[in-house]
């Protein structure tokens, strides 16, 4: 049988354990009002420095370059060259990946997450951006049901 003092600590010490577990994970996932561009990657940069254009025109990853810019959506977008920058400002719903950039698998879950734009894919003419490749293989056993998720949840995660 545990004495009272033994037993108060051993109370304490669960309470301390859960409420640093809880202040962890809720650091980890986004609270609504996540930024609607994810530039935690370079700081103020959406796509981690990538150009957004290249992956439709080259059909992969190109970094931008910090001379060929563009600002939107409060980020700074770079570019490879300036004709990807100027099709980006004439269309930028058609290249900018789904969700700002933060990864779709974790959007379709209910919350946000970094987007890693090395894990990428093209889906119906919309470019997908996901947390590491491995997140990627769980995103692709069922995209559609995944895309349709993040749809419903993106504006609640905006909001």
């Amino acid at each position: 049988m545990l004495s009272r003092r033994s037993f108060f600590l051993a109370t304490v010490a669960v309470s301390v354990a859960t409420a640093t577990a809880t202040s962890l994970l809720s650091n980890a996932i986004s609270k609504p009002g996540t930024p609607l561009v994810f530039t935690g990657i370079v700081k103020g940069v959406a796509v981690g420095g990538y150009d957004p254009v290249a992956y439709f025109t080259s059909g992969q990853p190109v970094r931008g370059d910090k001379a060929i810019t563009l600002q939107h959506d409060g980020a700074t977008w770079r570019f490879a060259s300036a004709a990807n920058r100027d099709a980006f400002k004439a269309d930028p719903v058609k290249y900018a990946p789904a969700y700002g950039g933060h990864c779709a698998w974790a959007v379709s879950q209910g919350y946000t997450a970094k987007g890693d734009p090395n894990a990428w894919k093209i889906v119906k003419g919309r470019l997908y951006l996901n947390y590491n490749k491995s997140v990627q293989k769980t995103w692709e056993k069922n995209i559609p049901s995944n895309i349709s998720k993040a749809d419903k949840n993106w504006p609640k995660l905006t909001s």
